[in-house]
């Protein structure tokens, strides 16, 4: 059993900043790229920032420049720091990672996690 605990939304005022965690636990072999997601109201669910097991990083255009992404593979974390914040990033959060659970399963399933939300008031 693989979970993903994000953690770290709230309420700022546009401007401000937020780190967002989310830890990967359970029967974990590897995991390969991990990301964030971000849902709004009435909106489809959109990638904010990824970031692979060697380090490379793809944001979404609207945040390069203000958010940044990194991980720590050997607390199988990673982070979102957030930056210079606007209130079209109000959203639900997501974390999402490929993760091989066994040596023996040679592959990667998708798992993600319950969602923080992250409201930026103006």
């Amino acid at each position: 059993q693989v979970q993903l605990v994000e953690s770290g939304g709230g309420l700022v005022r546009a401007g401000g900043s937020l780190r967002l965690s989310c830890v990967a636990s359970g029967t974990i072999f590897s995991i390969n790229a991990m990301g964030w997601y971000r849902q709004a109201p009435g909106k489809e669910r959109e990638l904010v920032a990824s970031i692979t097991s060697g380090g490379s990083t793809n944001y979404a255009d609207s945040v390069k420049g203000r958010f940044a992404i990194s991980r720590d593979s050997a607390k199988n974390t990673v982070y979102l720091q957030m930056s210079s914040l606007k209130p079209e990033d109000t959203a639900v959060y997501y974390c999402n990672a490929g993760i091989r659970l066994t040596l023996f399963k040679n592959y990667y399933n998708d798992y993600w996690g319950q969602g923080t939300q992250v409201t930026v008031s103006s």
